[in-house]
């Protein structure tokens, strides 16, 4: 089962729903998810921010620090997570950003992408990758980084409320 059918498989489960903010991966995530026969149940929809000012009037970043630190930043990522879930009406939250390259950007070298995942319940959380390869292979390193981030999330928060659910136990 691929990390795309198990996530969507636990929401699911939840009846939750999820929505992707892109960047570097232009996207691959969104199109990741609506492979798997029946991800319409849970899936919303994606923005695919590439341009910066894009991830301030879509997604809600902030534009001070966007200005500051660029888009290629770990609360860049969560900012999209959270915006994404807003504006599209979803539970959970998942962004992309980073430098595919062959250039670096923002100061950043090629290969620096944070993952990040807002969730019902919190904050959120945030990966931060030193990628290897080409652009094809951060991208998809970054798609699958992300979910993996997300299943995670999705799989503890499980475990949470089953031993809420057991008394603690």
């Amino acid at each position: 089962m691929s990390t795309a059918a198990r996530v969507l498989g636990l929401l699911a489960e939840r009846d939750q729903t999820l929505a992707a903010a892109e960047s570097l991966t232009g996207g691959l995530v969104a199109g990741e998810l609506t492979e798997v026969p029946g991800a319409s149940k849970s899936f919303r929809g994606s923005v695919t921010a590439y341009a910066t000012a894009l991830k301030r009037e879509l997604l809600g970043v902030d534009g001070t620090l966007l200005a500051e630190r660029g888009a290629v930043d770990p609360e860049v990522a969560l900012q999209m997570a959270a915006g994404v879930r807003l504006r599209l009406g979803a539970d959970w939250g998942i962004a992309t950003t980073g430098v595919a390259g062959p250039e670096p950007q923002d100061g950043q070298p090629v290969g620096t992408v944070y993952v990040a995942v807002a969730g019902p319940v919190g904050a959120g959380k945030v990966a931060a990758l030193r990628l290897n390869g080409g652009r094809a292979e951060i991208r998809r390193e970054s798609v699958r980084s992300v979910l993996e981030l997300l299943g995670d999330e999705l799989s503890g928060n499980a475990r949470a409320q089953d031993t809420e659910q057991n008394g603690g136990n």
